[in-house]
């Protein structure tokens, strides 16, 4: 069982935002499949709820009132994380954070958790970890505060980073990564082609007698 950094056990709310009337079917299916996402994560899923709006609200994704019904329902679910089914802005997920002391992930985010769990090569554990830093940089420069979330779903990788990390040392992970990855392709390019003496005998026409 997954625990972040408090020693607690990762409990989820899952939460949707129907705002293109994509019907109720087809926002249930999204939510099942949200849910076993969250599950091979790791993590205990102890809620689900979804909130027909016309439109995103721009500073919380959520109405206010959801924002408030959520926090209410923190103490009675005690859940530690809270992960949306649709990609977040920045502010939305800071402001979501501040409002209701929990760490908020987006789909995307809990994709690439599973990701870094499962990457088994060194060029794989280096792409995701160069993708989950390319997603956590806007929401750094943000001013998205990560210290105090704690661990777990949405913060491992296989070169796992201190989110608090300042801006210049991520961009420079991610240069290091990119100069890696490219490395490693270009060695295995070089394994898979012939050597100069194999291609010339390859080449050289047969005796005949």
């Amino acid at each position: 069982m997954i625990r972040n950094s408090n020693g607690r056990h990762e409990r989820a709310y899952l939460m949707s935002l129907d705002y293109e009337d994509q019907g109720l079917a087809a926002v249930e299916e999204q939510m099942l499949e949200l849910s076993e996402l969250a599950r091979t994560a790791g993590v205990v899923v102890v809620g689900t709820d979804t909130q027909r709006r016309p439109k995103p609200d721009p500073a919380l994704f959520l109405g206010k009132g959801k924002v408030e019904e959520l926090h209410a329902l923190k103490h009675e679910a005690d859940f530690n994380l809270l992960v949306f089914n649709e990609e977040l802005s920045p502010r939305q997920q800071r402001n979501l954070e501040r409002k209701l002391d929990v760490k908020v992930i987006d789909r995307t985010e809990l994709i690439l958790d599973i990701f870094a769990q499962r990457a088994r090569t060194k060029e794989g554990r280096l792409q995701v970890e160069a993708a989950q830093l390319h997603h956590l940089l806007p929401r750094l420069q943000g001013g998205r505060d990560l210290s105090g979330l704690g661990a777990g779903v949405g913060t491992r990788g296989p070169g796992e980073q201190k989110l608090e990390s300042d801006r210049r040392r991520i961009r420079h992970r991610i240069r290091e990564l990119d100069r890696d990855i490219k490395e490693i392709r270009k060695q295995r390019a070089l394994r898979r082609e012939p050597s100069s003496a194999t291609r010339t005998a390859e080449n050289r026409p047969c005796c005949t007698r």
